[in-house]
């Protein structure tokens, strides 16, 4: 994930490479990017967002996603402060 902190603008992208496999699996490795980015997106900061799939997306599971998506995006320090 590359995230470029903005103030008032909000851009996001989904990116798959081949490497990940036929047009199948990328389409569904950033629907599933899509849906967690969508979920949390109420506690993330204005910015760009941009995410790249990796292979590993297409066998783990939507709990272990959700954690490396967390983990990902804190170290990135996205989230928005708490009041």
């Amino acid at each position: 994930m590359f995230f470029l902190p903005q103030n008032g603008i909000s851009k996001v992208g989904f990116t798959a490479t081949k490497k990940i496999g036929n047009a199948v699996k990328r389409n569904r490795a950033k629907r599933r990017l899509r849906s967690l980015f969508y979920e949390h997106s109420d506690l993330l900061k204005n910015g760009t967002y941009i995410f790249v799939a990796k292979q590993s997306i297409i066998d783990i599971s939507h709990i272990n996603l959700k954690k490396d998506f967390k983990k990902i995006i804190s170290r990135s320090k996205a989230f928005k402060e708490k009041k």
